[in-house]
């Protein structure tokens, strides 16, 4: 597997993925054009729960205090080109469509589309597994839907600290955990 590769620059470190480019290109492709959008700088993780996985993308958690933190999404009617040259427009709600193609479980390290559990819901909220989670496979015996489209290739360290700050309600941070940049790996 040939994908991108990309940075994650955290408050708590760097955090090197592989995005799935060659296989999941409306998923990865997606999360790569908001990423080289600027989308998700200066964003936080706005929800962390040990032992299962850290969640961020939500534009509302640039004030890592919102209440609305978990809620947003990108704006509707964007379009963006995949990789392999295809056109997706994202629908009103900023919504792409649902990429079950390829059977990547929910993994130790991997990154999952985040969505609210209804078909077409993801947008830019993604997470990172921290557990092997298989009950959130598309492709499983369970409800849920969260197609994986990238792995961490470095900084499972980086990702264990932030998985292990302390939460409060609504598992949200204690000590704010943000995303100051991703850049392309050339």
């Amino acid at each position: 597997m040939a994908g991108t590769n990309v940075v994650m620059n955290t408050s708590a470190g760097d955090i090197k993925i592989e995005l799935f480019t060659d296989t999941m290109p409306v998923t990865a492709g997606n999360f790569l054009a908001l990423a080289l959008d600027g989308y998700y700088d200066g964003l936080h993780f706005h929800r962390v729960i040990q032992g299962f996985m850290l969640q961020g993308g939500c534009p509302h958690s640039a004030d890592p205090n919102s209440p609305r933190a978990g809620t947003g999404g990108p704006k509707g009617g964007g379009t963006y080109t995949t990789t392999d040259g295809q056109s997706i427009v994202r629908d009103r709600g900023g919504n792409i469509p649902d990429e079950l193609t390829q059977k990547f479980s929910n993994e130790v390290g991997t990154l999952s589309m985040a969505n609210t559990g209804r078909p077409n819901s993801g947008g830019s909220q993604f997470f990172v597994n921290t557990q092997h989670n298989d009950f959130l496979d598309w492709f499983g015996r369970g409800a849920s839907a969260h197609p994986v489209f990238g792995k961490v290739i470095e900084g499972m360290d980086v990702v264990k600290a932030i998985e292990t700050t302390p939460t409060g309600p609504g598992d949200r941070p204690q000590t704010p955990q943000k995303i100051e940049s991703i850049t392309l790996v050339i």
